[in-house]
């Protein structure tokens, strides 16, 4: 099997940042890299579900709403995934991401949270959800990140997978 270009991103040296995970079929995926892999904790699942919540409905109502095609967490609760259609850079997902955890930090409460709504309804944190994003919003301001350091993949078969 081919490697997934996500396993070829060497996650020892990824900073909390925003990257362009991919390109493809007129889809830029990009990664919010929330928290450092590996060397500071996961988001809780908690807060990271609000999270979604709050910055799904927020995309999903904001000028770029048209292109938005997803927006959820990784698994590995380090950060979200964006997806749009259109020509986004990562400079307007910046801008786009920190007016996001603006709106988010007014809120006093997750949309859609009951059994109706969500399928694990009492799996929300917003205290919790706000620190990261406040946390999360300072480092895109002071300390931002981008750029992918690639690692090589080698395949049981010998070929050598490297992109980034």
């Amino acid at each position: 099997m081919e490697v997934i270009q996500s396993f070829t991103i060497d996650h020892t040296h990824l900073k909390p940042g925003i990257y362009v995970s991919r390109q493809d079929r007129g889809f830029t995926t990009f990664d919010l890299r929330i928290t450092e892999p590996n060397k500071e904790p996961a988001v809780a699942p908690a807060a990271m579900h609000s999270i979604e919540h709050l910055m799904a409905t927020w995309m999903r109502n904001s000028d770029v709403k048209d292109d938005v095609v997803y927006v959820g967490p990784m698994g590995c609760l380090t950060g979200m995934y964006v997806v749009m259609t259109g020509d986004y850079t990562v400079q307007d997902m910046r801008e786009l991401t920190i007016s996001c955890l603006e709106w988010i930090l007014d809120q006093t409460e997750v949309p859609a949270t009951t059994p109706e709504t969500c399928g694990n309804y009492l799996l929300h944190d917003l205290p919790m959800c706000q620190w990261e994003c406040r946390r999360y919003m300072e480092r895109l301001r002071n300390d931002f990140h981008c750029e992918y350091t690639a690692l090589e993949v080698t395949l049981a078969d010998g070929r050598v997978f490297a992109d980034a």
